[in-house]
């Protein structure tokens, strides 16, 4: 008698030719890739979704804080235009969100370069435990 993969002991008549362990190997080898693709493909999908409505509330939200933003505008060049000249006011204002705007630009690509590529990371991990499984299977 001879010992299965699970240290169970295999009767004679139950042992298969190495040809058909091979067919079987590569079947099950391949029903894996599909389901490991399978699962790459639902996570991104999901991944993606959250990432589509978060950006479709993240854009409404800039787009009143815009109008917003325009309204106090205003509220300073008008302010300011009490004490210096119309155009003068503007300009100083103008500058100044210019300067702003800058800043924000500079962190947010500091920001983008420190992200990492949107990778399905739950099925990566699975793949590499698949492959660790197989090859200390194969190692008996």
């Amino acid at each position: 008698m001879n010992q299965s993969a699970d240290g169970a002991q295999v009767p004679p008549s139950q042992e298969h030719p190495t040809g058909e362990l091979v067919k079987q190997l590569s079947e099950q080898v391949s029903v894996l890739v599909r389901e490991e693709l399978k699962l790459a493909q639902l996570e991104m999908t999901r991944k993606g979704k959250q990432a589509g409505v978060g950006a479709g509330v993240l854009g409404g939200g800039a787009v009143i804080a815009l109008y917003a933003v325009g309204c106090l505008i205003a509220c300073v060049i008008l302010a300011i235009s009490e004490a210096l000249a119309g155009w003068l006011s503007a300009l100083i204002v103008g500058v100044a969100l210019l300067a702003v705007a800058g800043a924000a630009a500079l962190v947010g690509k500091n920001r983008l370069q420190k992200a990492t590529p949107p990778v399905p990371t739950d099925a990566v991990d699975s793949v590499k435990t698949d492959m660790e499984v197989i090859k200390e299977r194969a190692r008996r």
